[in-house]
């Protein structure tokens, strides 16, 4: 008979698409780093597993991958329903990781000893309970989001959900920290939208789910939003707010730059340049793509465009040309690197929660321009809380409402402010994470819990 190791080992769950998977493993290999007794089984789709340990250089050898079926059978084919791979993958997800714990449990040389997971797989609250293990969930967004998911209940029983699609304009008044929040700055799924897509479903059981966990994880830090964690923090048994992970960023020498883009900004005045990126699932549509290289060129406004190769034929027509010597594009950017450049004047982003804390981590100013998710409430925070960018003018990009909004940042005398405030929170967030500050002792805590035995909580 086999004597199993009496050291911790943590079961990760990941969710497989988007930025999910690799905000994830950024955090687990954190933690990896600063346990390394403990063993972290990674548990998520084949495509995603080999992205995540095939292009991540420096994994510890203490995090191991292990597959688990996407729900996509071998000969599908999609026929273009929205969301449909994610669909799928619901539909057969509570199954998988499931079949995919016990098999490691069969065959690992360590029991599992903790859960941690996407916050989105709600459904793994019960399998913690059975196996008698802390379930720990991994918020990949902000306090903002967090809290608007968790009063969903409050606000579809306040407001209904009936005929909302015209009174988008209205402030949100009952929420705590989200007095001037309109209903349209609300995440999909939480008022509108079809609220009976799996997506949807998924979203508002992990709003019922969510406080029933031994500890939350949240990717911010406690100094950015000290009004929403507080009131989080009654909502939930324990909150580890821990961020940002991109601080302290590795020396540019060591950085994968093959498109050359640090170097191309040595060669720019700071605070000059505007970066430009939509993320991996965000898809800016080809007439803004036109519109924003538009405004680009004729506010002659350096930048560095993070665009993918297919995406360059809606430029307007000899726009590479003729901005050669003003700008420059390329397929993938270092992008904590090129925030923390002093060249980098302005991000124009989709306000992703990852890419909107690394922008903070850096202190760059942003122009906003959300799609979908959390991209909506976390552009109100940045024009309305934080006070560090702009929503371009309508929500979507113009040639006149991207000079209007890169004119704001980078010129005008608001653009002063933003600056100033934008150092004012990498300060915060600097110390947040540096010797005895909150995301270090949050960090500390969570080490604490992970490599010691504790009973689970009941979840149901």
């Amino acid at each position: 008979m086999t004597t199993l190791s009496p050291e911790p080992h943590v079961a990760v769950l990941s969710f497989p698409f988007a930025s999910h998977p690799s905000l994830l493993f950024a955090f687990v290999k954190r933690l990896a780093k600063a346990a390394p007794r403990v063993k972290f089984t990674v548990f998520s789709s084949a495509k995603y597993n080999n992205s995540l340990f095939s292009n991540s250089s420096g994994t510890p050898s203490n995090i191991i991958p292990h597959d688990i079926h996407d729900g996509i059978a071998e000969n599908y084919v999609f026929v273009g329903k929205p969301m449909e791979d994610v669909n799928l993958f619901l539909a057969v997800a509570a199954d998988e990781f499931r079949r995919g714990v016990e098999k490691v449990t069969m065959t690992s040389d360590r029991k599992i000893t903790c859960i941690l997971c996407d916050a989105f797989l709600w459904f793994s609250c019960d399998l913690a309970q059975e196996i008698g293990v802390p379930w720990v969930p991994y918020w990949t967004a902000g306090a903002c989001s967090l809290t608007a998911h968790i009063y969903t209940d409050l606000i579809r029983q306040t407001l209904g959900v009936e005929g909302i699609g015209g009174r988008m304009n209205e402030k949100l008044n009952f929420i705590p920290g989200f007095s001037d929040l309109t209903l349209g700055d609300l995440p999909a799924g939480v008022i509108f939208g079809m609220l009976e897509w799996p997506f949807f479903v998924m979203l508002y059981k992990m709003a019922q789910t969510l406080p029933r966990a031994d500890a939350l994880v949240l990717c911010s830090f406690e100094e950015l939003d000290p009004d929403l964690i507080n009131n989080l923090k009654s909502k939930f048994k324990k909150i580890f707010s821990i961020c940002p992970i991109s601080l302290p960023s590795p020396p540019q020498s060591s950085v994968s730059d093959e498109y050359g883009c640090l170097p191309w900004l040595e060669n720019h005045h700071p605070d000059s340049v505007a970066y430009i990126a939509f993320g991996t699932a965000a898809m800016l549509p080809p007439n803004e793509i036109n519109a924003l290289a538009e405004a680009l060129e004729a506010s002659a406004t350096p930048f560095l465009w993070s665009m993918k190769d297919d995406l360059k034929k809606h430029l307007p027509s000899g726009f590479l040309d003729r901005t050669s010597e003003l700008g420059k594009i390329v397929a993938w950017a270092p992008q904590v690197q090129i925030l923390s450049h002093a060249a980098t004047g302005v991000f124009i982003t989709h306000s992703g929660w990852g890419s909107v804390m690394e922008s903070i981590a850096a202190g760059v100013p942003l122009i906003c321009r959300p799609f979908m998710g959390d991209q909506t409430i976390n552009t109100w925070m940045i024009e309305n809380v934080y006070k560090i960018g702009v929503r371009v003018d309508g929500g979507v990009l113009t040639k006149n409402g991207a000079i209007d909004a890169i004119a704001q940042v980078l010129f005008q005398e608001k653009g002063k402010m933003f600056r100033k405030q934008s150092t004012a929170y990498k300060e915060l967030a600097i110390k947040a994470v540096g010797a005895d500050g909150s995301s270090t002792e949050n960090l500390k805590g969570l080490i604490e819990m992970l490599t010691t035995q504790l009973p689970n909580q009941e979840c149901i």
